[in-house]
């Protein structure tokens, strides 16, 4: 997105001469997509940002995933993967368990206190959604502190790390992509500025305001990369500590926005999952559903009517409030319910009946789309609720299925 800020010093024409005040010529670094035809910014390190001195594998969790066979809905209770007991020595860059995946987005959940290692991804840009908690976000940008409700959006090679704050753990929800994201285009002029109709603008996204640094000698990074067995791991390390930029400029960087200063679309009718959008990768879409005012046809029925997914496999985050659509299935916060493609899904039996009427929702959740069918990790059965997918035949208990 097509949004410029300059932070720290830059000298006045890019790709010349700038120098510190002892004379010593700073390192210029281009950090761009698509190559040199999209979105970049130009920073500028007191040292080479090349330099390594060690290259070594490491491996970034479990990324082994099975098809969602046989076909069925399943409902994933994400609290129950992190128990009290590991919190401490959890951090959110090596602690995630993966949940779904395939191969444009990969969805993950961390709970944890520790500080994280130095991090960057070499497949895409990350999404992190804090769920819970407070975490200041180091980053080579500078940096940002997000708290509950705060999606931090840390563009593809963004060296950074996870600062959790406070006696509260941090409960993240990352969306990987194996994409650049963006907001949705509809919402863009050809220049890149958000529209007036747009849900959000630019007032709502904080990036980083001034430059931090740090000094240090031999510091490690992890970068998390393809590789012939799909997603891999290298620890490099690095002779000088990389938060060493003394200033940057470009429309590409890191920054937050907040689901709390998300506006949302209403009508008189039920609308459609794409007016909750808020973001879009190569594959897939985020959507937000938020406290709002709903259907005002005398006749409406304010939740959503029975759809089939013929493209797209719907997975639905559910963080806080209640859930008119979902109530008796067992849903509630901290859930993932997922909706794959060939399968008609909706309201649980009794739900339109309780809704009529209804002038208002307080609900807040998080919603990923996707374009390609998602396979389930170890997080997904690790915390599978096996009775969901009888939910709206009133049953209990569903024959056993592996």
């Amino acid at each position: 997105m097509a949004y410029y800020r300059s932070v720290g010093t830059v000298p006045p024409k890019r790709h010349v001469q700038h120098r510190a005040p002892d004379g010593t010529l700073y390192a210029e670094e281009l950090m761009g997509e698509e190559g040199f035809s999209s979105d970049s910014s130009l920073l500028y390190h007191r040292h080479v940002p090349s330099a390594i001195v060690a290259s070594e594998p490491w491996q970034p969790g479990d990324h082994r995933t099975v098809p969602n066979h046989p076909l069925r809905p399943r409902h994933l209770r994400l609290h129950e993967l992190f128990a009290p007991e590991s919190w401490p020595g959890t951090d959110l860059v090596t602690g995630r368990r993966l949940l779904l995946a395939n191969p444009d987005v990969r969805i993950q959940y961390v709970v944890g206190s520790k500080e994280s290692p130095l991090y960057r991804s070499g497949i895409g840009d990350e999404l992190v959604y804090v769920e819970s908690g407070e975490v200041r976000v180091e980053t080579v940008f500078g940096v940002i502190e997000a708290v509950a409700g705060d999606y931090v959006n840390i563009p593809r090679a963004t060296t950074h790390r996870f600062l959790p704050r406070g006696a509260e753990p941090v409960r993240a929800y990352v969306i990987e992509s194996a994409s650049h994201l963006t907001p949705p285009h509809r919402y863009l002029s050809r220049w890149g500025q958000l529209l007036e109709h747009a849900p959000y603008c630019e007032r709502d996204l904080h990036g980083p305001s001034e430059t931090f640094q740090l000094e240090g000698e031999d510091v490690e990074v992890y970068v998390k990369h393809t590789g012939a067995g799909g997603v891999v791991g290298t620890r490099l390390t690095m002779p000088h500590h990389p938060f060493d930029v003394v200033g940057w400029d470009g429309c590409l960087y890191p920054w937050k926005l907040s689901i709390h200063d998300y506006e949302p679309i209403t009508g008189r009718i039920h609308q459609p999952p794409p007016s909750h959008q808020v973001f879009e990768g190569h594959g897939f879409v985020v959507c937000n559903f938020v406290p709002r005012k709903v259907d005002y046809h005398p006749l409406a029925i304010p939740v959503p009517y029975y759809h089939a997914n013929v493209d797209s496999d719907e997975i639905m985050f559910y963080v806080a409030g209640d859930y008119e659509a979902r109530k008796g299935s067992g849903i509630g916060r901290g859930s993932v319910s997922v909706h794959p493609g060939g399968h008609t899904h909706g309201p649980q039996p009794g739900a339109v009946e309780r809704s009529l009427g209804a002038t208002f929702f307080d609900e807040l959740a998080v919603m990923v789309d996707t374009f390609r069918p998602l396979e389930l990790g170890e997080g997904a059965t690790a915390c599978e609720d096996p009775d969901y997918a009888w939910s709206w035949a009133g049953r209990q208990l569903g024959p056993t299925q592996p």
